[in-house]
């Protein structure tokens, strides 16, 4: 039985973290606090007018994540994906839930995988996507490597809710319960004595003093404050000041009053509301207030979070004109790229030792070939299929790259790659085929 000790430690550090991170989730939802009202102004305010949030967080989390598509796992020397690593990949349903963990890791800083054990001999190893509100991973200062986790979640419910835990450490996995005793072994621990703990971090813009990484909202939160005030204040103006607002000399309350001589309402703010009166009042109108004023702002605001994005001008809308073609469109895209390309290199490491693990879990034995393992990429670039379809034949007619090679540039999936293996097998079994090829290759 592992020391309870350690669980509460980590525990803590846990919920240290939840405040941070429950931030970062209302400024991805949109529910963030809107920030420079006056809490007077916005008591008079009531419901006439509600908060306007410009959610270009949740937009540019999102660009990203559409750039980060895992397409197979190769080992070195090898032209094509792993098809078992791919297969437990499936199996697990990683397509949808790699993209689950990436979004998190761009939003709160890091994400997790908890690799083990299938529920029976023969089943693959269960890999699992792992929120940051329910694990906490502590790190070894020596090799910044993990050297304890922690899992916390509830079950039950109303009254008969209970607290639950697991512990991982590097040779050993048990769960625990709270309850009046404090945390309690719910079961028998598993003793694997993997010598590494089966948790793996998937972190956001690490650095070597902060390894669990940054959120990619750190830098543009003040700014989107600034244009939510905007919008909202805007939408203020709209209600009180874009309209003419009039104004009235000489005349008293006592004045309004219908034919029969019930009072009304002494000042209106409806629209069109024509006043009138026959004592000598005066009556007037300011001028309505021009609103350009706040679409600069926000436009001017729209420019410096796109800049910290590094967002093409025309994600935000804040260029009149679209590209002018493919290659302006790439060219706008350098910046995104490139920053997708970094995350590529330190989230496809962590994705090696995850199946690192799943080889291990798998074979019982750690295998020294998995340190070769190279996690394929789908392009993050933007081009059209004809530039790309150019460019792969070129490099192919002049021998720089192989077929198998070409297909994976032009986005064909492992199993579509393997299909095409097996058409090129029959053709070239069948002698009609391979002659008309032979003709049409001018052979």
């Amino acid at each position: 039985m592992a020391d309870s000790s350690a669980l509460i430690r980590l525990d803590t550090k846990l919920a240290q973290q939840i405040p941070k991170l429950d931030k970062l989730d209302k400024y991805f939802e949109g529910e963030q606090p809107l920030k420079y009202m006056a809490p007077a102004m916005q008591a008079e305010l009531g419901d006439r007018v509600s908060q306007l949030v410009l959610n270009w967080l949740r937009f540019g989390a999102e660009a990203y994540e559409n750039r980060l598509d895992v397409e197979g796992f190769r080992y070195r020397g090898s032209a094509s994906s792993d098809d078992d690593l791919w297969s437990i990949w499936q199996a697990n349903g990683l397509d949808e839930q790699s993209q689950q963990a990436h979004l998190d890791s761009l939003v709160l800083g890091r994400s997790y995988v908890i690799v083990g054990s299938g529920d029976a001999a023969d089943d693959a190893p269960i890999v699992s996507v792992e929120s940051p509100f329910q694990v906490f991973a502590e790190r070894d200062p020596r090799t910044r490597r993990v050297s304890a986790a922690v899992k916390r979640w509830q079950e039950g419910e109303g009254t008969e809710i209970v607290q639950m835990a697991t512990l991982y450490l590097p040779g050993s996995t048990e769960t625990f319960a709270f309850g009046k005793n404090g945390w309690t072994s719910a079961g028998k621990a598993d003793n694997h004595e993997l010598g590494v703990v089966p948790v793996v971090p998937l972190v956001n813009r690490p650095r070597i003093l902060r390894p669990d990484g940054l959120s990619e909202f750190q830098d543009v939160i003040p700014v989107a404050d600034a244009a939510n005030k905007m919008a909202t204040d805007m939408m203020v103006s709209g209600e009180y000041h874009a309209m003419p607002r009039r104004w009235a000399a000489m005349i008293k309350a006592d004045d309004f009053v219908d034919k029969d001589g019930n009072p009304i309402s002494v000042w209106s703010r409806d629209a069109g509301r024509l006043w009138a009166t026959e004592s000598d009042a005066k009556f007037g109108q300011f001028q309505e207030s021009d609103l350009a004023v706040f679409h600069n702002s926000i436009k001017l605001l729209a420019q410096l979070a796109s800049q910290m994005l590094a967002l093409p001008p025309h994600y935000l809308s804040f260029v009149g004109d679209n590209p002018s073609s493919a290659d302006a469109i790439r060219s706008s895209e350098v910046q995104l790229v490139k920053r997708v390309e970094r995350k590529h290199t330190y989230l496809g490491g962590a994705w090696e030792d995850v199946q690192r693990l799943v080889l291990r879990f798998k074979n019982g034995a750690w295998d020294p070939a998995a340190m070769t393992l190279e996690t394929q990429w789908r392009d993050p670039t933007t081009p059209t299929v004809a530039q790309m379809a150019d460019a792969v034949v070129k490099k192919v007619q002049a021998g720089i790259i192989p077929i198998e090679q070409a297909r994976e540039d032009l986005g064909y999936s492992p199993e579509q790659r393997a299909r095409m293996l097996e058409m090129d097998a029959r053709a070239k079994s069948n002698p009609d085929i391979a002659n008309l090829a032979r003709a049409v290759n001018g052979e």
